[in-house]
Parts: structure tokens; sequence; C-alpha cells
């Protein structure tokens, strides 16, 4: 298990927990509601995601112990297809890459900041200047880089080394 803690420029202090083997992510602070990720025990965890699993019948996400709706896409070639959508008391955000390194957070179409997590359980973020983003902004969108990682190759670069690879030599 990791456990980071990183000064957010809005929202103060937050924890960042991941523990990686049991697939699950904690994200708590004064300013912020307790958002927590995790698999169904029993899941084989897949060690390329930080929580271990794409499939979201087999993930449970919960702000401040009521439970929240997780449909991550199953994350093929294209950067949407890593996108992972939240639906929690009639409102609804999607983290979904834009980069290499990084992933947006919007919420309800609202471009809210830029989200980097190498799936070590570091997170950092930069908020849009003419966004405003809520605590619950902060929490899943900290909780959903930790649980899932950041940014996604372009489909261009991932052709590219899909031929590389079927090429002799």
């Amino acid at each position: 298990m990791v456990e980071h803690t990183v000064e957010d420029d809005r929202f103060g202090a937050l924890t960042v927990r991941l523990d990686s083997e049991r697939g699950e992510v904690t994200v708590t602070g004064e300013r912020v509601p307790r958002v927590e990720l995790w698999r169904a025990e029993g899941t084989e965890g897949e060690d390329h995601i930080p929580v271990g699993t794409r499939d979201g019948a087999r993930l449970t996400l919960t702000v401040d112990g009521e439970e929240a709706v997780i449909d991550p896409a199953k994350g093929r070639l294209t950067r949407r297809s890593y996108r992972v959508d939240v639906r929690y008391a009639e409102r609804s955000w999607r983290l979904v890459p834009d980069s290499i390194p990084g992933s947006r957070l919007v919420r309800a179409g609202a471009y809210l900041g830029d989200f980097s997590s190498d799936g070590d359980g570091k997170v950092l973020v930069e908020w849009r200047e003419d966004a405003e983003p809520e605590a619950l902004d902060a929490a899943l969108g900290y909780a959903l880089a930790a649980a899932f990682g950041t940014g996604a190759q372009p489909l261009w670069m991932t052709a590219i080394e899909m031929v590389g690879d079927l090429l002799p030599g």
C-alpha cells in the first residue's frame, strides 16, 4: 500500500491511498468527501491497472458511504476507450485521456481540470482557471486518476507500434 498527501490549490491537503494488491483506493481530506473504490474480493488483479480491473461490475465506488455508479470503458485502441464514467446524486463525471500523460475531468460537459498519475498513487491536478470545481469533483478526480492511471497514446501511435511489431527484425 502507498499513501500520498497532496496540497491541492483549491481544496487543501488530500490523502490518496492506493493498495494495488487488494484493489483499493481511498481519498480523504478535511474539505472533501471521503471517496472509496475497491474491486470485488476474489477478482484477479491486472498489473497494468492500479485498482486491478476495468470491469465495472467488479468495482464498488462510494462517496461518504453512499454507493455511486462507476462505468469504466474497456481500454482498447483509442484514448476515449480508456474513459471512466461516474454517476452519483443525479450528476455525472468523466475522466478521459487527452494526452499521453494526462486525462481531463469533466462534470456534465464542463471541463474542470487536468489530472496525471502514473499508476503509483501519486496524483497531480491542474484546475482550469475558468472552472469552478467542487469538493466532490476533486475527491472523485483524485480517486479515479489513482485507480486507473491517466493518459493514453493516440491511435496513430498505437497503430505504428502494432505495424512495427508485425515487421520481422
